[in-house]
């Protein structure tokens, strides 16, 4: 197979190219910062995968316009270069915030929309025009919504947890109790891979999360595990937790009321409907097994 990608040189395109390049295929990197990238958009390739977008801005400071230019109006660009190429597949990485900021059950494809960020809204109203067009028979296409993704390589919140147990320090979250969706990069992997094989699978809408949701206060047992520590969990008072991070808002410390949400509400995410479409029981990597790779990382990057 020949598969075009955009934003390859991001975590997951790196990843994802690799592990298909493995698997025989050939992946072609479609540069948007090239004027000219619908010249180069390859007319043969059997599939499409869309990763390129702006991510989301914990800090709150990015212009929102740039939000709708990129992952609205360019992924409507590059989808309509698809429609009129002699490509069958598409794949659009959009993102459960498409649909909710925070989730109070467990997020099904069936959920209605209502983000509430630049970032959600944009993600939303590319995935509208996609599923609006009338595709060429022949064509499908597939959004998918991944919760956070993390692997070996990948950073962001789960690196801060990782210092925090490395250096001996206690956890004072363990007040705040939660169930959290995370999605390994080789269960993502295997996913596409299963997808791109499969002739017959529906066009539509799929989640993409590891198999079990975890707690916060078991991701830092896991993190614990891997450095052969005992987990220091500290209960102490939310209502001091939630004070000290507004203090981080005004101070800009590393604790701020957006990542306290990140690091303590509940976000869960069904797999099913994926899992069903390509008659698998279970992915690849438990979420605590692709949790204690991504963490192993990092003590390699020191």
């Amino acid at each position: 197979m020949e598969i075009i990608i955009t934003g390859a040189s991001g975590f997951v395109g790196k990843n994802l190219s690799a592990f298909l390049r493995n698997k025989g295929c050939t992946t072609n990197n479609l540069s948007l910062r090239n004027q000219n990238w619908k010249v180069d958009f390859l007319k043969s390739a059997d599939a499409v995968v869309h990763l390129s977008g702006k991510a989301h801005d914990t800090s709150s400071v990015s212009n929102p316009d740039e939000y709708y230019k990129i992952n609205r109006d360019l992924t409507i660009e590059i989808f309509d270069e698809f429609l009129n190429s002699d490509s069958k597949k598409f794949f659009y990485f959009s993102s459960v915030k498409a649909v909710a900021d925070s989730v109070e059950d467990i997020l099904t494809e069936v959920e209605v929309a209502n983000p509430v960020t630049h970032y959600g809204k944009s993600k939303i109203e590319a995935e509208e025009y996609i599923l609006s067009q009338n595709l060429p028979e022949g064509k499908k296409v597939y959004i998918i919504r991944p919760c956070m993704i993390h692997g070996p390589g990948n950073k962001g919140n789960l690196n801060l947890l990782y210092k925090i147990v490395e250096k001996g320090l206690p956890w004072p979250l363990a007040s705040f109790h939660n169930q959290r969706s995370f999605l390994g990069i080789d269960n993502l992997n295997y996913l596409i891979y299963e997808m791109l094989k499969k002739h017959d699978l529906q066009s539509g809408i799929y989640n993409f999360a590891d198999d079990e949701a975890l707690s916060t206060n078991q991701l830092i047992s896991i993190i614990n595990k891997s450095l052969n520590k005992k987990a220091k969990l500290w209960s102490v008072s939310k209502g001091l937790i939630e004070k000290t991070a507004f203090l981080g808002d005004k101070l800009k410390l590393p604790l701020n009321s957006e990542r306290l949400k990140k690091l303590t509400e509940s976000y869960v995410v069904s797999n099913q409907k994926i899992k069903s479409a390509l008659g698998i029981e279970r992915l690849p990597l438990s979420a605590e097994e692709g949790l204690i790779k991504t963490i192993k990382s990092f003590k390699n990057t020191k």
